[in-house]
């Protein structure tokens, strides 16, 4: 396994154990070379979902050490640890933290360049600040999640994307590297409040100069962009499998209609709304006549922004990302690979994911712990292996 530097070489992000977008950060700034130390709990989470650790991909490039917060001198030993990072990845709703003796203002005051990662739903302030939610609820009340579905159903969760790890792990590891940067010309750290409502609504930053303008309706399924237009929209194939086309620009909804076979001079202008139900039509019987791959033949080499909807497992084998190498195996798993490229300095996937404590005592080293202060740490409640 290639054990490239990666841009943020040097980076020692310490993390404490949660699910879901603090962890996805924390893969993300491994990725790109950050030494990531899990503080993992002796007993594992409470979620359930999987059997073993290898299956929590986005732990991946980590090592771990397992220690109780709860414990007497939990809080002691994570403060040790803390003194040697330079950014914390936590993802306890606000106070717990604080209740644990481990807030920010503890940590700052012991290592004043430390960035202080804080991943909520909800954010540190606010009426709902305190409340429990998902993802599926922090993109409700962004108004991202009425945006998406068809005219005339219901709003449709796009998995947990948006919140999650749109919204909230890649905004999270984007404030912690800004943070980080700013420490080193100041050196003063400072909090990262990332809330995935925040994250959410940036993410639909577009939308706000739309309705502006009155581009957008807020009517769903009205829009080009949301199923609305019958060319940026999916169809269904003979076989039973679907395709996407987004032929929006006037030279690529050209090209779209001459691959599928249609006279431009027959058919209504693009448009027209009025007769989008007519274009929708024909479109969905035209491509029901073929094959998924028959259609991926058809439009081979085109530019009528057209691509067959894969599944996870058919999308790693597509020649365009097998040729990108976009998809790796690590412990066994194919995932996806470190993004983005960099072509000096690439991230990459530096180890599996550990087992609770497994590459615990070697990190420590790392870190900067002699022998002695490794075995007080030990005696604090640390648990690590080799």
């Amino acid at each position: 396994m290639t054990l490239a530097a990666g841009p943020l070489a040097g980076l020692r992000v310490l993390e404490f154990e949660a699910i879901g977008p603090g962890p996805f950060a924390a893969m993300m700034l491994a990725d790109m070379g950050a030494d990531v130390l899990v503080v993992d709990r002796p007993g594992g989470t409470d979620l359930g979902l999987r059997s073993e650790r290898r299956h929590e991909v986005m732990l991946r490039g980590r090592r771990s050490v397992t220690l109780d917060l709860k414990s007497p001198s939990g809080a002691a030993a994570a403060l040790r640890l803390a003194d040697k990072a330079d950014a914390i990845v936590e993802g306890f709703r606000p106070g717990v933290m604080e209740r644990l003796g481990l807030g920010p203002e503890v940590m700052l005051a012991r290592n004043p360049k430390l960035v202080f990662g804080r991943m909520t739903g909800w954010g540190q302030a606010g009426p709902l600040a305190a409340r429990a939610g998902h993802d599926i609820n922090y993109i409700a009340l962004s108004g991202v999640l009425h945006a998406i579905g068809r005219a005339g159903e219901a709003p449709v969760p796009p998995l947990n994307l948006v919140g999650d790890f749109g919204g909230g792990g890649m905004l999270l590891a984007f404030g912690i590297t800004c943070g980080v940067i700013e420490a080193r010309s100041s050196g003063r750290g400072q909090v990262v409040d990332a809330a995935m409502i925040d994250g959410a609504s940036l993410l639909a930053t577009m939308f706000s100069g739309m309705l502006a303008c009155g581009q957008w309706s807020e009517e769903r399924g009205a829009n080009i962009l949301d199923s609305g237009a019958p060319w940026y929209d999916t169809y269904e194939t003979r076989d039973g499998k679907f395709v996407a086309i987004g032929a929006i620009e006037a030279k690529f909804y050209a090209e779209l209609l001459a691959r599928l076979g249609l006279d431009p001079k027959t058919l209504p202008h693009q448009f027209d709304r009025a007769a989008w139900p007519v274009l929708r039509e024909l479109f969905a019987t035209t491509f029901k006549s073929r094959t998924r791959d028959e259609w991926c033949a058809a439009f081979d080499g085109s530019d009528a922004c057209f691509a067959p909807v894969l599944t996870f497992s058919e999308s790693r084998l597509h020649p365009h990302v097998a040729g990108r190498q976009g998809s790796i195996e690590v412990g066994g798993i194919a995932q996806p690979s470190p993004a983005p490229r960099f072509d000096r300095t690439p991230g990459a996937v530096r180890r599996p994911p550990p087992e609770r404590g497994e590459g615990g005592a070697a990190a420590l080293h790392d870190w900067g712990f002699d022998a002695a202060a490794i075995a007080e740490l030990g005696e604090l409640g640390v648990g690590f292996r080799p």
